[in-house]
């Protein structure tokens, strides 16, 4: 088992390195508008990536006993794994490499920052051990995956469509944008260079010590002592288990990301929208509207059957009861009742174009903000996963 267990970690990691060289080839693709020899690499080195991808699924599944989608590190990974399966699919259809490289991106952050989580095997508690764990959580996963697509779309829209000149509200709205996805590629940074000084920092408190791995800036409200001295402590209306550090985890993800923000914009000496916008004007905007209310259209009733409809059926099983309203169900809820008003308003009002690419938008934030901060920082039966 443990044999297994090395050789499923080698295969993320070639994983990894194959959706890096993608991203390359892509961006290469994009940067020359040439269809042909480098595109064909391009989603050939991608393909393999995900194969050896799905080589590390299965083998976690063989010497861990159950399907390797129950902690925030094998949700994020397998989520990231449908991200490049749908690209894959999608790219087949629609051959714009600005769109590869956009969906590659997220996906590298999002196994990145996965790999930042522990990745011990750990015995399943009781509410999940079920068949419907990958039943619920897939289907899941693989919805989400599809309504990502119109993110991406509907962002290189928002970016085709906006003046930099004049429409400076619209102008930094993509800025923030850009700095929230810098802001997940600066935890990575941050977390590898710590790590690669072995940093720790134990901040003491009433019952126990709480170990960081970057430096504590956010600090329990029962504080005794930490190497740090200008510690904030946390919010009252945080009270969730290490509350703190997960608060602390974000607020300095969000500096790394401005940071990484300023950098580029010192180096380009313009906006990043608008060093961007040139190779976004190449794509047909009439096609990006298309791909975002297409991925929704189908999106919407996978993440319907797999939030929702498996989710109460294993609730009534594990919980006795379909709805109880835990945080994370609140937030599948308000996910899905978004992308049918997204739906709703497209089809009977007739919202194109740019408003309907803001929405897509949203949406995609919605679903992040689902996985990542109702896990993070909110409490409920879901802080398992």
């Amino acid at each position: 088992m443990e044999k297994l267990s090395i050789i499923s970690g080698h295969l993320l990691e070639a994983a990894f390195i194959s959706y890096l060289l993608g991203i390359i080839f892509f961006t290469w693709a994009a940067a020359k508008h040439r269809h042909g020899l480098t595109e064909r690499i391009a989603w050939i080195v991608t393909a393999a990536g995900w194969i050896a991808q799905l080589g590390f699924f299965i083998l976690r599944w063989m010497y861990s006993g159950h399907a390797p989608v129950s902690n925030l590190f094998e949700f994020m990974t397998f989520f990231g794994m449908m991200l490049i399966l749908v690209l894959l699919i999608i790219y087949q259809l629609y051959r714009y490499p600005l769109l590869a490289v956009m969906a590659l991106v997220i996906s590298v952050l999002i196994i990145g920052c996965a790999a930042m989580f522990p990745r011990e095997v750990a015995p399943l508690v009781p509410s999940l051990q079920s068949h419907w764990l990958y039943i619920h959580v897939t289907t899941a996963a693989l919805g989400e995956a599809v309504l990502a697509v119109s993110f991406f779309a509907g962002f290189l829209y928002i970016l085709h469509e906006t003046n930099q000149e004049k429409q400076l509200k619209r102008v930094w709205l993509i800025e923030g944008i850009i700095v929230l996805i810098l802001s997940v590629a600066g935890y990575m940074l941050l977390a590898i260079l710590f790590r690669s000084f072995g940093y720790t920092a134990s901040v003491s408190t009433a019952d126990t010590s709480v170990i960081y791995q970057l430096p504590p800036l956010f600090v329990p409200s029962d504080m005794v002592s930490s190497p740090f001295p200008f510690g904030i402590p946390v919010p009252d209306w945080l009270r969730g288990e290490n509350a703190a550090l997960k608060l602390n985890t974000i607020c300095l993800s969000l500096i790394a990301g401005c940071v990484l923000y300023i950098l580029i914009r010192f180096f380009t000496r313009k906006r990043i929208g608008a060093a961007l916008q040139p190779f976004v004007r190449r794509i047909p905007k009439e096609m990006l509207d298309d791909i975002g209310y297409r991925s929704v259209a189908v999106g919407f009733p996978i993440f319907t059957l797999g939030a929702l409809i498996f989710a109460m059926i294993w609730a009534q099983q594990a919980w006795d009861r379909f709805w109880g309203w835990d945080p994370k169900e609140v937030w599948a809820l308000i996910t899905w009742l978004f992308y049918a008003a997204y739906l709703h308003i497209r089809m009977l009002r007739g919202w194109q174009g740019i408003r309907s690419a803001w929405l897509a938008v949203i949406g995609f934030c919605i679903i992040m903000f689902n996985l990542l901060a109702v896990n993070l920082l909110i409490v409920g039966l879901h802080a398992y996963a």
